[in-house]
């Protein structure tokens, strides 16, 4: 991840514009519909919900629909993209963004799906070696499709998840207390399955230590990533960090619409292992012969063998249109721009007004990604409602969480500026 230190800050709106005016990445901002309220544009801070439309998405999806209305079934073979083949599309493009090799990656389903598919994979408990450790407050998704995956196999959720928690008074779970849990539990862990950005607290978890250290405690150890919060949001190297397998939503950082589509990977040493088991359909078989209709389940090479049913056209051509985007821009520049726009909304912020509430995101911008979480000490939902009545779109999170995103791509230096202005005045 690119960190530096940050710069000698000012609050100013003349400040604020000349960052943006000399900003590599301003004209990016065009790229996007940004929601608009009596004909002014909206201060968008969502993007960790759900990211905003890029321009592009409507010509993508429109040369699909064309297809399907001139060719109908033929458009798998004949359409301008075929469709029998439109994952290849976004293979080169998903390997750039996460850090892997095109063979690793897949494009397919929904997160959850993909998680519970994964963990078939990768979850294979014995008698001694069954227990999972993840997060304290992961995202509810993760820890049902855990609880469960764990209950499918016969053992008990209580005595089999390993939570990792903060200290007390703390937020961030640190680094050194998981590798300590780690070594602790080495013995008995089957799989270590964390979201690389907590939704919550946008703590950045270091992924290559993690890993590092649950591969040299024990190979038995497998080691997964929900990429949710990570995915278009930091820099990632899920192939040299030797990640076993991960997967992340499309629709938030990664801007692909609403209910999109998933992105897998699967390291390059599994995904060719045809002895891992798979729930397995006819997209995942090797294509020369998938329309053969015979007996036997034959993968396709990579990642690609865990597909199980057919290409979701229309989602998937929404997130060609986001792709095409962050390939011209580069995470690299994306993040650079992200460590300046989140550095600067922390400075505004801790040195306004208002002191009836604490940032709970890590300040060391090793460990964050472009969301900060602001706790509220009293009156929470009433400045979150301000805020919402005074042109800003942000997320609100029970019990006294406003979570806010300024998003390279599409946000500015003067959006941070602005939000802070009103956050200090409501």
């Amino acid at each position: 991840m690119f960190v530096k230190q940050l710069p000698k800050f000012i609050n100013s709106l003349d400040y604020a514009r000349s960052m943006d005016l000399n900003d590599p990445l301003k004209e990016y901002r065009n790229k996007f519909h940004i929601p608009q309220k009596e004909n002014k544009d909206l201060i968008y801070f969502c993007g960790n919900s759900l990211g905003l439309q890029p321009k592009s998405v409507r010509n993508f999806i429109e040369q699909e629909l064309k297809d399907w209305e001139t060719l109908g079934v033929e458009g798998h073979l004949h359409a301008k993209n075929p469709w029998l083949y439109y994952h290849h599309l976004l293979e080169e493009q998903t390997a750039r963004l996460v850090g892997a090799k095109p063979i690793e990656v897949v494009v397919m389903n929904s997160l959850t799906v993909n998680l519970n598919l994964l963990m078939i994979s990768f979850y294979r408990p014995t008698k001694t070696r069954y227990k999972i450790m993840m997060e304290y407050m992961a995202f509810p998704s993760d820890q049902y499709a855990v609880e469960n995956q764990i209950k499918f196999h016969g053992y008990d959720p209580h005595k089999t998840i390993i939570e990792l928690m903060p200290r007390e008074g703390e937020y961030a779970i640190r680094t050194e207390d998981i590798l300590q849990k780690i070594e602790e539990h080495k013995s008995e862990l089957a799989l270590i399955m964390i979201g690389g950005v907590n939704y919550y607290t946008g703590q950045l978890f270091e992924m290559e230590k993690i890993t590092g250290h649950a591969k040299k405690s024990s190979a038995e150890i497998v080691v997964g990533f929900d990429l949710a919060h990570a995915a278009g949001n930091v820099e990632l190297n899920l192939h040299d960090w030797n990640i076993d397998f991960a997967t992340w939503c499309t629709y938030k950082y990664l801007n692909s619409g609403p209910g999109g589509t998933s992105g897998v990977f699967i390291h390059e040493k599994h995904c060719n292992d045809n002895s891992l088991p798979r729930l397995s359909g006819w997209w995942g078989n090797e294509e020369e012969t998938r329309f053969k209709m015979q007996k036997g389940f034959f993968p396709q090479t990579g990642a690609a063998g865990w597909q199980m049913s057919n290409a979701q056209i229309l989602p998937m051509a929404a997130h060609r249109a986001s792709l095409e985007i962050f390939d011209e821009a580069g995470m690299k520049k994306l993040n650079e721009k992200s460590f300046l726009l989140t550095g600067y909304l922390q400075y505004l912020l801790l040195n306004g007004k208002r002191k009836d509430f604490k940032i709970i995101t890590p300040s060391d911008t090793a460990h964050r990604g472009c969301q900060l979480s602001i706790v509220m000490n009293n009156s929470g939902k009433k400045t979150f409602d301000a805020l919402t009545e005074n042109g800003i779109i942000a997320d609100w999170r029970e019990p006294n969480v406003i979570r806010v995103a300024p998003v390279p791509l599409y946000n500015s230096f003067e959006d941070v500026w602005r939000f802070a202005e009103i956050f200090h005045s409501v």
